[in-house]
């Protein structure tokens, strides 16, 4: 039995993100000591690590929990699984793509900027102007 200490360095998570996981149910309350300390098994163990793995490649809470319902039935079709991940590629393709754009937009904005002075600065001036862009990089709900 590990404690939460032990879990959190076995993992590379923080103590309050695995007291979060546990209210948010991603974690099951732990067995407790007599002094009312949290016991972690193997199982918590390898849970952690995979609600730690999926949050590095992106996934939301909402989607690993659902991969986490998903894998407690073993004996069922993957493809709600296989349809999870193409979702999560989608969305990093997505951020990708307007990653790009901005080192795109970056770029030529940087290399427009041949003045001496501050008030003819090409820097400034597309920042000023959102229609000086060339690529659309607005940033959903900013």
């Amino acid at each position: 039995m590990l404690s939460i200490g032990t879990l959190a360095k076995r993992t590379g998570t923080k103590v309050p993100t695995i007291r979060y996981y546990e209210q948010i149910g991603l974690m099951p309350e732990p067995g407790r000591t007599e002094g009312g300390q949290r016991r972690y098994d193997a199982a918590a163990l390898d849970r952690l690590a995979f609600i730690r793995h999926s949050r590095q490649l992106g996934f939301s809470l909402d989607a690993i929990r659902e991969l986490l319902d998903l894998s407690d039935s073993p004996d069922r079709s993957c493809a709600q699984i296989d349809a999870v991940a193409q979702k999560q590629l989608s969305d990093v393709e997505a951020r990708i793509a307007r990653l790009e754009a901005l080192r795109g937009e970056l770029q030529r904005m940087i290399r427009d900027c041949n003045a001496d002075r501050v008030s003819e600065c090409r820097v400034l001036e597309v920042l000023r102007d959102h229609d000086e862009c060339l690529a659309s990089h607005d940033e959903p709900g900013g």
